[in-house]
């Protein structure tokens, strides 16, 4: 890589470290040349440390190592991105990232849809949401409505109209939301079981 050590005094540059999966940020940290050098040989990612005024393999102390799975370069040459396959929580408070957040994997609108189905189920009292209303009939009548859309899929797979499949589509997409949660589940539990079938 063309990196400019040089571009500061002291021969550190930043780093952005990210989960691979999850793409959030873990924390920032710096490396000279020879931090980015012990980075690339161990596979661990390395620091150099500025209060330690040392080389620092992050988890050499807590054993929550970062796992290198790739290094980039900004389009300065002066700031990497590295992304990690995380042991463990990344801050030294013991949470999973430096900005206190949890490093789940978000699924953009998915996520924020899954957010809605919980507060409509929470507040089943209102009488007006269709979820609540869907909750209050039970996990019998969840199920049969994932099957009605699941054949309404299939039939409109058939068809060229790639409107109505794709509006089914997004129907089957929303009760199984739903019947996750009536389960206990979230999405991210189904990609869990994916993820363990991956050869």
């Amino acid at each position: 890589m063309n990196i400019d050590f040089s571009k500061n005094a002291d021969g550190l540059i930043p780093v952005i470290i990210q989960d691979c999966e999850t793409k959030t940020v873990l924390m920032l940290g710096y490396m000279n040349v020879e931090a980015y050098q012990k980075t690339i040989e161990t596979q661990k990612v390395t620091f150099y440390s500025r209060s330690k005024q040392r080389l620092w393999t992050k988890g050499e102390e807590s054993g929550n190592f970062l796992n290198l799975v790739s290094i980039k370069n900004d389009c300065d040459n002066d700031t990497f991105l590295v992304q990690v396959k995380p042991e463990g929580p990344t801050c030294h408070t013991g949470l999973d990232t430096c900005w206190q957040e949890a490093n789940n994997q978000e699924y953009g609108f998915i996520s924020k849809l899954e957010e809605t189905i919980k507060a409509r189920r929470e507040d089943s009292d209102s009488g007006k949401s269709y979820v609540a209303s869907l909750f209050k009939l039970g996990i019998n009548k969840i199920a049969q409505k994932v099957g009605e859309e699941a054949i309404e899929v299939v039939i409109e797979a058939k068809d060229d109209n790639k409107d109505l499949f794709l509006s089914e589509s997004a129907d089957l997409l929303f009760h199984f939301l739903i019947l996750l949660q009536a389960k206990g589940f979230l999405l991210n539990d189904v990609v869990d079981v994916l993820k363990g079938r991956q050869k």
